[in-house]
């Protein structure tokens, strides 16, 4: 079983988010750090302070050393797949080689729609466009030119130069549990795929559709990390927090990311890791 820890970047401020990376950093069980890339705050007041997350991911990257370093997960409707594509491969050249990329089709309407952002008429429209914003990104992260002549991304001999160290791109992140859809992208595209806050029951059944997508695309399913996310709060009961990571694990998850509660704090990390570690 592999650990990593989730901060929100709403409701905080950039020093009190750095102080846990940075924390995290120095424990050896943590194999990464994750926020989030959403412009309001979610599930609470969405008038408050919420900062951008690639912004703060790079500076994240650069203010730790090891720890490996993501969001959960990318808006692809939030910027052109082209323009992400050099957002990430820049993440990683100042992460040296230490990002998670993280894909999803993005479902946030009030700031989609106070922004003029367009996520499409219908769901599978949505779909369709982050289909074709995966292949975008990765191609781009990948050859030295990509052209794709799609019905929402359109390419000419496009170049994203320089790319970062993590050949043949950094491992593509595909989160969420749609079955039709979502996990078929992840079948395709994934080196991990996220289920956000799922039980075991849930975490057996999303994990059997994916690798029928699997099945049917040729592709072995033991090359997709299986990640789930968990909350935990200072104070919590972290021997059952133990239970329930050892209760996953056997269900097949390979890692959990804890998504720390408000406020955010180093004190939290230690007593987790040390519970963790009896696994």
């Amino acid at each position: 079983m592999r650990f990593g820890i989730k901060t929100a970047p709403m409701n905080t401020t950039y020093a009190e988010i750095r102080d846990v990376w940075k924390a995290a950093d120095d424990i050896e069980l943590f194999e990464s750090a994750w926020s989030f890339d959403h412009f309001y705050p979610i599930f609470s007041d969405s008038a408050g302070p919420c900062l951008e997350g690639w912004t703060t991911l790079a500076a994240l990257a650069e203010a730790t050393t090891r720890i490996r370093v993501g969001l959960m997960v990318t808006g692809m409707p939030y910027r052109h797949p082209a323009v992400l594509a050099n957002m990430a491969a820049a993440v990683d050249i100042v992460s040296e080689g230490r990002l998670e990329l993280g894909l999803g089709a993005g479902w946030n309407e009030e700031e989609a729609n106070a922004y003029g952002i367009d996520l499409g008429e219908t769901v599978g429209a949505r779909m369709d466009a982050f289909d074709e914003g995966v292949e975008a990104v990765v191609s781009m992260l990948s050859n030295e030119t990509t052209s794709l002549d799609g019905d929402y991304v359109t390419l000419r001999g496009a170049r994203n130069e320089p790319k970062g160290p993590q050949r043949p791109h950094p491992p593509i992140v595909i989160g969420g549990g749609g079955e039709k859809r979502t996990l078929r992208t992840a079948a395709r595209w994934a080196q991990h795929w996220n289920l956000p806050f799922g039980d075991v029951a849930e975490w057996t059944h999303k994990r059997s559709v994916l690798d029928g997508h699997c099945a049917d695309l040729g592709r072995d399913p033991r090359e997709i990390t299986g990640s789930v996310q968990i909350r935990v709060a200072a104070g919590e009961d972290l021997s059952a927090v133990a239970a329930d990571a050892a209760e996953l694990a056997a269900a097949g998850v390979d890692m959990i990311i804890y998504y720390l509660e408000l406020p955010h704090t180093p004190a939290v990390l230690e007593p987790l890791a040390e519970a963790l570690s009896a696994i």
